[in-house]
């Protein structure tokens, strides 16, 4: 039997009680921003609607982008979407991928060492924000109760590139097939609002606090959800009107993590509505969290 491949394999990530299932945007120049995640990110296009497209890696999607094209552009002091993160299943793929990223001269905005996780940061043709990372072994984190050490240090970039081998992912090559959006971080107008939200209502836990901003993660992850007060402090609901963040959507891993986090947002008195595949709600700026249940 031949061993498996690492790079199609879950992360620990997409392992959890609950974890992100995937984002919605909404987008003005639908064909520039499809180009950007199929070319830059390696997203495969799935599905294309009149409505916008659906694209995601192996037999998975999880990034709509909804078209709007008079939609006024995102406001970054708003709550809304500071970054999608999309997590390399090997640390050969992120190093292959920045490869590939040098040699197009990709513009990056941002490099970083978290202890936890190496990560790149980019931004799509609308400004939002874009993270593709790597996470350490997690026995390797460390730890203090629920809290983990999550640092913002630079990152080693000719390490990381040694790993590559000199061999960069292939231009038309695609993501590789594990690949999945481990966390999302958000713009919110209040930290302890998210976290009453986030922790108290859904059931997530802190896993770090600093410097204006909170992580959170079910099942031992550094973190599913961050949400952040660096340019948005005090913002109110989002418009619809813009575009940005649409929706997030975490997908339970069984039955009574589903039942559990709609007893609790019931408990809470959240407005719910059905969905095909579970409920949604709004969280306290306005934007939509989907729950999905076991596949």
């Amino acid at each position: 039997m031949d061993a498996p491949n690492p790079s199609a394999v879950p992360t620990f990530a997409s392992r959890t009680p609950l974890h992100i299932g995937g984002v919605g945007l909404t987008v003005r120049d639908l064909d520039r921003v499809v180009a950007f995640y199929r070319d830059v990110i390696g997203l495969a296009v799935l599905k294309r609607t009149d409505q916008g497209v659906q694209l995601g890696a192996g037999d998975a999607s999880f990034l709509a982008l909804e078209h709007r094209p008079d939609a006024k552009p995102d406001d970054p002091r708003s709550a809304g979407l500071f970054h999608t993160a999309f997590l390399m299943p090997t640390r050969v793929d992120l190093a292959r991928w920045l490869l590939r990223m040098a040699q197009n001269r990709t513009p990056i905005t941002g490099m970083s060492d978290h202890l936890v996780s190496e990560a790149i940061y980019l931004d799509d043709p609308e400004g939002n924000g874009v993270e593709v990372y790597v996470d350490r072994p997690p026995e390797t984190w460390h730890r203090t109760g629920e809290l983990i050490e999550i640092t913002t240090d630079p990152l080693d970039i000719d390490n990381l590139v040694a790993a590559a081998d000199g061999q960069p992912t292939h231009t038309g090559a695609g993501a590789p097939a594990g690949l999945r959006i481990g966390h999302v971080h958000l713009r919110v107008g209040k930290v302890d609002t998210a976290e009453a939200f986030y922790r108290d209502t859904i059931g997530l836990a802190v896993t770090r606090r600093r410097g204006g901003a909170s992580f959170m993660s079910s099942g031992g992850y550094h973190h599913h959800i961050a949400a952040n007060v660096w340019h948005s402090a005090g913002a109110g609901p989002r418009d619809d009107d813009r575009a940005g963040l649409s929706w997030v959507s975490f997908e339970a891993a069984d039955a009574g993590t589903f039942e559990t986090v709609g007893a609790q947002l019931r408990a809470a008195r959240t407005p719910m509505t059905k969905t095909t595949d579970g409920f949604a709600v709004r969280d306290p700026w306005g934007t939509r969290v989907r729950f999905v249940g076991p596949r």
